[in-house]
């Protein structure tokens, strides 16, 4: 196991930019220096998700979420990236892959269709970790059934008046800025939705509950109570919000699945440490055939996965006809591996 560093970035080189090895090392270096030798539970969880933030945004990292245009590191947003850059922050600490996510994820539809005067405002601040982005799309009946959400904005002159509740909205309570989706014209139903960038402090804009989990995710619900903003919220054209929507998640898509594996590559990392330590009847447990075919099938699936993913990406990024479809395939196919991974590691400990 003692290659297995090199042999991962190896076996996906065919799907990467020539500084992407750089990339990953570059990230994880950061996440031993900067995170795993820190405290992780000192503060409030707002506290420690506003400070990744803020050391994600010093460390570089960012970028990769803008294009160069605003302050990133491409010309475009790469999904490579995205998933290079959460693969190793989930490997390291979830809270901080967490809020790099939720910076592309608030960001990018201001990078599709915001105008001139909202990608000069937001997006260079969103690359400095100076402005912290969410994304606000769910709503309690309205789930993956996007067409159907209940949230309503109504014209009135050169004003949009918005009333409605969105539920499960990470960064809810420390974003300073939300991208909302509201039906603009309920008749039409799914191309009656429209998108607006809404501040934090816009009077109307209320978060109503600051939900609990066991993993460190900064989530909660928001309501819009004749919540009142100016037809220069509105993100693109009217009744155009959820393509704004279905393109920001096909990009993000392919980084959930890197972020699994992450998740997975540390699952290995403990088990494989423990097994190394561990010892029974006068040797490692590391050196019975049985926990070697643990080991060996946890490291296949998990490179199948990750080969998987990136070639996901790489077609994402490639623009390829059939390139929506492998992001959906490789979701399965990691979230089948990392629920696999964990009891795994976990029966290993156990011996």
């Amino acid at each position: 196991m003692a290659n297995s560093k090199a042999e991962n970035q190896n076996s996906i080189l065919p799907f990467f930019e020539t500084d992407s090895s750089a990339l990953r090392e570059r990230v994880r270096l950061w996440v031993e220096q900067e995170i795993a030798s820190r405290d992780r539970v000192d503060g409030d969880l707002e506290q420690r998700a506003i400070a990744r933030v803020r050391r994600l945004g010093a460390g570089g990292f960012l970028k990769y979420a803008v294009p160069e245009e605003f302050g990133g590191m491409r010309n475009t947003v790469q999904a490579r990236d995205l998933c290079l850059v959460r693969e190793e922050l989930a490997r390291g600490d979830a809270l901080t892959d967490t809020m790099f996510a939720m910076q592309a994820l608030g960001s990018y539809p201001i990078t599709l269709a915001g105008n001139g005067a909202q990608r000069d405002r937001f997006l260079p601040p969103t690359a400095r970790g100076e402005c912290i982005a969410a994304f606000a799309i769910t709503e309690p009946v309205a789930g993956s059934d996007v067409a159907s959400l209940q949230t309503r904005a109504v014209r009135r002159g050169n004003e949009f008046c918005l009333t409605g509740t969105k539920s499960f909205i990470s960064n809810a309570g420390v974003a300073d800025c939300y991208v909302v989706f509201a039906s603009t014209e309920p008749e039409k139903k799914s191309k009656g939705i429209s998108a607006f960038l809404i501040e934090a402090k816009t009077p109307g804009l209320v978060v109503k509950e600051k939900t609990e989990l066991l993993s460190p995710h900064p989530i909660g619900v928001i309501e819009f109570a004749d919540c009142v903003v100016g037809e220069d919220a509105l993100l693109g054209r009217e009744g155009k919000g959820l393509q704004i929507a279905f393109a920001t998640l096909d990009l993000l898509r392919c980084s959930v699945g890197a972020a699994a594996v992450g998740l997975a590559q540390r699952a290995l990392d403990e088990a494989v440490q423990y097994s190394e330590t561990r010892r029974q009847f006068g040797r490692p447990i590391a050196e019975f055939q049985g926990i070697e075919f643990k080991l060996a099938e946890m490291a296949t699936e998990l490179e199948a996965s990750r080969l998987l993913v990136y070639q996901a990406a790489w077609a994402h990024d490639c623009a390829g006809d059939d390139s929506a479809a492998d992001p959906r395939r490789q979701g399965l196919d990691r979230r089948q591996h990392y629920g696999k991974a964990i009891p795994r590691r976990a029966r290993i400990a156990d011996l």
